[in-house]
């Protein structure tokens, strides 16, 4: 028994556009196919069209094309290891690397723009995770705290 294009699909809208043409091709009218699975005339319209001019594959779900990206692929690849430099090697007080100076880095090295917001992508692509720095007190002391841990919570905390 041959399975039905609609069952084939990879997402529920590519299944629908394949049940508009199933319903086509038994002779369903396009308003009739439109009301059963409820989208307009002119959907159905548009997808009878692509299967005429592109084949059945046409329905097909494809990803969305975007922009062409502006950094090639070695150059992405190259960006952890400029990064694993420190960003006191190019140049910047603290070695803490942040989105727009790693956007000026990108600037330099590459001579490619992009806008510090769309660095964290960049940097998630190249494994890079989003990094806090701890802030802590330049007074703090550790013995201090862990002997406060040790001897006065348990002594003042309610339960043991």
């Amino acid at each position: 028994m041959e399975r039905s294009l609609s069952s084939q699909a990879s997402d529920w809208r590519e299944g629908r556009r394949f049940r508009a043409f199933e319903l086509s091709q038994l002779g369903w009218k396009q308003k009739d196919v439109a009301a059963a699975l409820g989208v307009t005339k002119g959907a159905v319209s548009q997808w009878l069209k692509w299967v005429r001019q592109g084949g059945i594959e046409a329905l097909r779900r494809r990803k969305a094309p975007g922009a062409p990206l502006k950094l090639t692929s070695q150059q992405r690849s190259h960006l952890p290891q400029l990064l694993a430099q420190g960003a006191q090697a190019f140049g910047f007080r603290g070695d803490l690397w942040t989105q727009p100076r790693v956007a000026e880095l990108v600037r330099r090295q590459f001579g490619v723009s992009y806008h510090p917001s769309q660095i964290g992508r960049i940097l998630r692509a190249c494994g890079w995770s989003r990094q806090k720095p701890v802030h802590r007190a330049s007074q703090r002391d550790e013995a201090a705290i862990q002997r406060w841990r040790e001897e006065e919570w348990p002594r003042i905390k309610k339960k043991p």
